[in-house]
């Protein structure tokens, strides 16, 4: 049958109109991604997961996973949901007294991992380091918890244990800690003292409301007694207080000078900060110790010191924790922790080292933290046209190594491992009990033989089987480990850190360049000369200062 013209017209019309109709509609979805169209569809496989997974599904929480789903898609390990109870958590952990075994931990790789064990608690006795991953707590894998879940279920009344397995670099099994809980108090100035003629010594451990007031003080206190040079410590310190984290720097620059910057997304949080005040210690020299423990706040100084050349830094890249939490409330008593801004120093430089999650999420190489070479690293120029680099975390300006083991002590340490926290046990049941029998101990006492014979035999008893040759080449290691212990159990942690840091190379080298040194500007002549020595040299160009926003 033949179609009339009059009538195939209108048909072709309309078809068109359809046709090229649906298309912009087509065209217009695309464009604005049909936002309507996805949230139909999640709810249509909400309801079939609900109603016909072979395991029955609690509706709320297939929301809650589709939220932390969300949240970890997003590759930033300090963005979460938190419960009412979190936050409590997160209101007892700002005050700086909890339950708990005394550890700074972070997501790394999608593991627990430890940032830095805090002085004098279960954590640092039981042996602890940084570095380690804690891949199971009572027997549940840890794999995929957030840092919330994780101190959720690491904290827990005072004398409560934990039973943790730990997997450490160099080890081929995971090591098993069993960790009774402490009531932990996080002290801000650990130590304070003159390490040699004219050179005082600071540890801060961690910044918290009275940090720069105890820090004032300690300072003020060893200027009374000589102090011309100052070695602080921020050594596995994780931070705290951002307020705290700007005038422990105000401390040490003029007023104006920038400290750190903030850069976000929303206008009202993008914030430089300044100095407030006078330089408390103008021309002192100061030397910054700064490891891979060393993060947020302490990132934060050290950054600004840097920048403005009013310290040298000595130790290893920081950690690189440069992001800015912020907390919104939500339905229940919910909140949304959301990372809303990140850090950069005075210079420009990001604190912040890139995520291995985020990294892959973006089809990048999933690297992990950056070493110490500065390769392929930003520069960027100091007040003075120094070379700083960026990249994430604080990189020093004299690098320096941990200190090594012998091969003998390193195979006296792979035969420890096995046994856990025995070893840290058995010396300091050895400790307490040799104290008992020598009352009047004088705090220079030496490791005699006979207390290397004693403490053997106390390890045996105690199930850790080592060889005795294995033991004895590792008498130096053993007895140090020794002299700490007695003098932490005789005259507590402050001493025996400070017995520990006699040994210390990077004090040792922290006080020889201050020694050479009146003022900052001779400080940075010293580890020049230091650096050449050493093979390091580097070419330093004038540059236009720091960027004054």
């Amino acid at each position: 049958m033949k179609i009339k013209r009059s009538i195939l017209a209108p048909l072709l019309i309309a078809a068109l109109a359809l046709a090229s109709g649906g298309w912009l509609l087509q065209k217009g979805g695309i464009q604005e991604q049909n936002v309507y169209f996805q949230a139909r569809l999640f709810e249509e496989v909400l309801h079939h997961v609900s109603d016909r997974f072979v395991d029955p599904q609690e509706p709320a929480e297939l929301y809650r996973k589709a939220i932390d789903g969300l949240l970890y898609e997003l590759g930033d390990p300090h963005t979460v949901l938190m419960t009412p109870k979190d936050v409590e958590q997160l209101r007892v952990q700002t005050e700086g007294e909890y339950g708990g075994l005394g550890i700074q931990i972070d997501i790394r790789d999608g593991w627990v991992t430890v940032i830095a064990p805090l002085r004098d608690t279960p954590a640092e006795r039981a042996g602890l380091q940084a570095g380690d991953r804690i891949v199971q707590v009572d027997g549940e894998s840890t794999r995929g918890w957030s840092v919330d879940e994780a101190v959720d279920r690491l904290r827990g009344p005072k004398g409560k244990p934990g039973d943790l397995r730990v997997v450490r670099s160099g080890v081929d099994e995971p090591i098993p800690f069993r960790i009774v809980r402490d009531e932990i108090r996080v002290p801000s100035v650990a130590l304070a003292y003159m390490v040699d003629d004219g050179i005082g010594y600071v540890e801060l451990s961690v910044f918290s409301e009275t940090s720069t007031r105890d820090l004032k003080a300690a300072i003020d206190d060893l200027r009374a007694k000589g102090m011309k040079g100052l070695v602080l410590d921020l050594r596995n310190n994780p931070g705290g207080l951002l307020d705290q984290g700007v005038s422990v720097s105000n401390l040490f620059l003029s007023e104006g000078k920038a400290v750190v910057e903030t850069r976000s997304r929303i206008p009202s949080q993008n914030q430089l900060f300044r100095a407030t005040g006078a330089d408390e210690y103008p021309d002192m020299p100061i030397v910054v110790l700064v490891d891979e423990g060393s993060a947020s706040a302490s990132e934060i100084v050290a950054g600004a010191l840097q920048d403005h050349d009013r310290a040298l830094l000595l130790g290893r890249t920081t950690f690189g924790k440069g992001s800015v939490q912020t907390l919104f409330p939500l339905s229940g008593g919910n909140h949304l922790k959301l990372t809303t801004a990140r850090w950069y120093t005075a210079s420009g430089r990001s604190i912040q080292k890139p995520y291995a999650r985020a990294m892959a999420l973006n089809g990048a190489a999933a690297t992990g933290d950056a070493a110490d070479s500065a390769e392929a690293k930003p520069e960027y120029r100091t007040a003075g046209g120094r070379v700083v680099y960026g990249g994430g975390g604080i990189r020093p300006d004299v690098i320096v190594e941990n200190d090594t083991l012998t091969s003998a002590e390193q195979a006296f340490v792979r035969s420890l491992q096995r046994h856990g926290s025995k070893y840290r046990d058995a010396v300091f049941s050895y400790a307490v009990a040799y104290l008992r029998e020598h009352p009047n101990l004088e705090r220079d006492f030496p490791v005699t033989p006979a207390m290397l014979d004693g403490l053997y035999t106390t390890l045996q008893q105690a199930g850790v089987d080592v060889p005795r040759s294995e033991y004895d080449q590792a008498s130096r290691l053993v007895s140090r480990n020794l002299a700490v212990e007695i003098t932490r159990a005789k005259w507590g942690s402050a001493e025996a850190r400070r017995r520990l840091n006699t040994e210390d190379p990077w004090i040792k080298l922290a006080a020889d360049l201050l020694k050479q040194s009146n003022d900052p500007a001779g400080l940075f002549a010293a580890a020049e000369r230091y650096r050449a020595a050493h093979g390091e040299v580097r070419e330093e160009l004038p540059g236009d200062g720091l960027r004054d926003r």
